[in-house]
């Protein structure tokens, strides 16, 4: 069964072409700057054991253009892995938003688009782009079953405990104002390979997706119980660009004393904070970099990222009541040996303890960092969202 999956961000398009139940990739690639006169596709088939990359420079208007590119590449006579769409089975569609109506990946039909629709003042900036790229992709692949995986969707565990805000109830049951969650399909993938490798019949697992956007999420026995994004992707932890948990009393200050207009203040905290607000960089390889030349300012950055994250993993622990592992994924999460060290730092209460050595290894695959003694195994997962909405949908249709 050949699965397209599709990730449709703001200016760009991520893709993944799985043969499954093989999990064979047949090709992948990114569309960048879709927009703009410069737009950029990155293609990579994979035929005969080899690599074919190819890269292109290309005005691309929009994401409706951005997908007949791809379309091209996949039936390209040098680059493509298939000789006609109708190869393709299903069109797997990565849906941030599914709210309370979707719990589970879902063939996409009419009445399945109306509810994410519906849902797009809930993620303004993610809700619409998946939807186009859905609409897309029923012309461009006609014959393919077209399937959602909602981000929210791993996260219905949650009980009402911790989902309900304290405000008037009337916001809840009116307008579905509530925790929601993201990343879910992340922290389903790599909770799933670490429940596999501790090899236990019950798991307490916290998972930390650590990106340009963060996420902490509890797991028991392989259900989410708590994660720290909320009604929209801002809240919890410092990321890239947003700010995570802030004091309410902020916005009401920006907005009453200081004269800045709310949608200022909304792109302030989700485009202007975090670490680049405090350090004018959002990768944190440049802020490193900073911080090996001595800047104080980069490694305060550093220890307040890392000290939120070692606030929430306590919590998580005692919500857990217990605790068999931690598991960092994403590009910080899996790459930066720095900041893994500061939040896995001061926690040996909870029985988390780095080994410096296994940490500074370059990483391949999933890795254990703990020491023998630590009670608590940490490890490092890569992520891979793609494959696990292709596995998601083969099931759905098998």
């Amino acid at each position: 069964m050949n699965i397209f999956v599709i990730n449709s961000g703001s200016s760009s398009i991520k893709y993944q072409l799985i043969t499954m139940p093989a999990a064979t990739v047949l090709c992948s690639g990114i569309v960048e700057r879709i927009g703009m006169l410069d737009a950029t596709i990155i293609h990579k088939s994979f035929k005969n054991g080899k690599e074919l990359v190819k890269r292109e420079t290309v005005a691309i208007a929009d994401h409706a253009d951005g997908l007949q590119e791809v379309a091209r590449l996949l039936t390209d006579p040098e680059m493509g892995v298939i000789s006609d769409p109708s190869a393709i089975t299903a069109v797997g569609h990565r849906v941030v938003h599914g709210g309370e109506s979707f719990a589970a990946t879902t063939i996409i039909n009419q009445h399945v688009k109306e509810k994410i629709k519906k849902l797009f003042p809930l993620a303004p900036l993610h809700n619409p782009l998946n939807y186009l790229g859905i609409e897309i992709a029923e012309k461009l692949f006609a014959g393919a079953k077209q399937v959602a995986v909602f981000d929210t969707a791993f996260h219905q565990s949650i009980p009402p405990m911790a989902y309900r805000y304290a405000i008037p109830a009337n916001f809840y049951n009116d307008y579905g104002i509530r925790a929601y969650g993201f990343h879910g399909t992340s922290h389903k993938y790599v909770s799933g390979k670490a429940i596999e490798y501790l090899n236990k019949d019950f798991t307490k697992i916290i998972t930390l997706h650590l990106g340009n956007g963060c996420s902490i999420t509890a797991i028991n026995n392989g259900q989410s119980i708590e994660t720290s994004m909320g009604l929209g992707p801002m809240n919890g932890l410092i990321m890239g660009t947003r700010c995570g948990d802030i004091d309410q009393s902020v916005i009401f200050y920006l907005v009453n004393q200081l004269g800045y207009d709310i949608e200022n203040v909304n792109a302030i905290l989700n485009k202007k904070s975090g670490m680049l607000g405090l350090t004018g960089l959002s990768d944190n390889r440049d802020i490193r970099a900073k911080i090996e030349n001595g800047d104080k300012e980069a490694l305060l950055a550093y220890e307040m990222y890392a000290y939120r994250i070692r606030k929430y993993i306590g919590a998580y622990a005692a919500i857990l009541n217990g605790l068999d592992a931690i598991v960092f994924t994403g590009g910080v999460g899996e790459n930066d040996r720095l900041m893994r060290k500061l939040c896995a730092s001061n926690l040996e209460y909870l029985g988390i303890e780095l080994d410096e050595t296994n940490n500074q290894r370059r990483l391949e695959g999933l890795q254990e960092i703990n020491t023998t003694e630590s009670r608590v195994k940490i490890l490092v997962v890569p992520t891979n969202e793609e494959l696990e909405i292709a596995t998601q949908c083969y099931r759905l249709l098998s």
